[in-house]
């Protein structure tokens, strides 16, 4: 049903205004702040209440006011513009959306499971009030407020489902957003084998070396899926096991599910204010978390000169750590974090770099985007690679365990050299 969105803009703020009134009060009184589910609550009762004032003023000018359908979806919009993402509410709620792209409040893209891409009506009235949403977004997303002005013309955030928004301003001729969605937030193994992302065969040798505690690295292009992975893998630890997540916006969320694992610390790094203080980088929340007695430590997305430190926490007993990292191959990713360590603050030269990586990953797990729709086919994500790391000799040596064949299948390609450790938490391959 179409609603008139000027009157869910204009209900939104008599409602948030009616709500700031009530915290203030609360707080004169000395009242305990009420919790995000409680304000919920009571917000609807204000959005029923604002509703019923205007029906009565359209009878009172002798105009129909809405109907119930009508009012239902004016509550719905009023609701998701309070605590969620506004007019983008209805495509975050769909579950075959995979990706929106935002060029301008009226260029909307958005990326379905079955691989189409299709256009979609303005998310915004204009360009300012698509700003204006972000900037609400970024001021109460993730575990510090995130400036989005001319200031700060670049937001990576976390959204209230999961999804991960990446926004820039004023480097671009409109604003322009991109969001990718979390389709699956509690995922196993057994799911990405059930949706063939994974063989039976991987599941089982990904399973016992997470037992086993192997440190992981898993690599891939944009959106193939690294994050999904990197969830269902992480699903394998024990739920006796302290984890540490760092990550640059609240994404993994594996402290969301504390029936999987009750004792989770979630790093997020910290920006620097606008007077250029404050920040907290990726590198010092890997140093920090190795002072937090963790069992493993996760990072999820490398991307600068945390690298460094992350592998020199995975060569001084952290074994079983994961992390991903972009890449365009299996065999790419050691030159990828060589570059990565060249820029650190250490300056590493790639010898030893390649040193460092031999000493630190075990695996390379590479997951693979093929878009077949075109061909009559769908967008197919699975892992098409797997290297053992070997050793070193100037530069890192590797062996690929798993390949995929032509026809798309993956299966194993050369021996494993710890088998017997992986036989001990219930591998078998083909090799042993």
């Amino acid at each position: 049903m179409n609603i008139d969105h000027t009157l869910v803009k204009r209900f939104r703020q008599e409602v948030g205004d009616r709500l700031a009134q009530q915290r203030r009060l609360d707080q004169a009184s000395g009242l305990r702040p009420m919790s995000g589910e409680d304000e919920r609550q009571f917000a609807r009762a204000l959005i029923a209440q604002v509703l019923e004032e205007f029906a009565r003023g359209e009878i009172g000018v002798g105009r129909t006011p809405p109907s119930a359908e009508e009012e239902e979806a004016l509550a719905a919009g009023i609701h998701a513009a309070l605590f969620g993402v506004g007019r983008l509410q209805p495509l975050l709620d769909d579950p075959e959306v995979e990706n929106i792209d935002i060029n301008g409040c009226d260029r909307v893209f958005v990326g379905y499971a079955d691989g189409q891409e299709l256009t979609h009506e303005p998310v915004a009235e204009s360009d300012e009030e698509l700003i204006e949403l972000i900037q609400i977004l970024a001021a109460y997303s993730g575990l510090s407020s995130r400036p989005f002005d001319t200031a700060n013309p670049q937001l990576d955030l976390r959204l209230p489902d999961g999804s991960r928004l990446s926004a820039v301003m004023d480097v671009t001729v409109r604003p322009a957003i991109s969001i990718r969605r979390a389709r699956l937030g509690k995922v196993f193994i057994s799911d990405l084998v059930g949706n063939g992302t994974l063989s039976a065969e991987l599941g089982r040798f990904l399973s016992a070396a997470v037992s086993a505690r192997k440190n992981i690295m898993i690599a891939g292009s944009t959106n193939a899926g690294k994050t999904t992975l990197l969830r269902a893998v992480a699903n394998e630890i024990a739920p006796v096991e302290r984890l540490i997540t760092v990550e640059r916006a609240l994404e993994l969320g594996l402290d969301q599910f504390p029936e999987l694992h009750p004792n989770v610390i979630a790093f997020e790094q910290r920006l620097p204010n606008s007077e250029g203080q404050g920040e907290i980088s990726m590198a010092e929340l890997v140093r920090r978390s190795l002072r937090m007695n963790p069992s493993r430590v996760i990072v999820g997305e490398v991307l600068g000169d945390e690298i460094v430190t992350m592998l020199n926490a995975m060569t001084q007993g952290n074994d079983g750590s994961l992390s991903t990292i972009h890449a365009n191959s299996s065999i790419e990713v050691f030159n990828r974090i060589a570059t990565y360590a060249l820029q650190a603050e250490e300056r590493l030269p790639i010898e030893a770099s390649h040193m460092l990586i031999a000493g630190a990953i075990d695996f390379v797990v590479f997951i693979e985007k093929r878009n077949d729709y075109h061909r009559g086919g769908r967008l197919r994500r699975f892992v098409s690679s797997v290297r053992e790391v070997a050793g070193c000799d100037g530069r890192v040596l590797s062996s690929e365990i798993f390949i995929a064949t032509d026809n798309g299948s993956v299966i194993p390609h050369a021996p494993i050299a710890c088998i017997e450790e992986l036989a001990e938490h219930g591998y078998e391959g083909a090799w042993s």
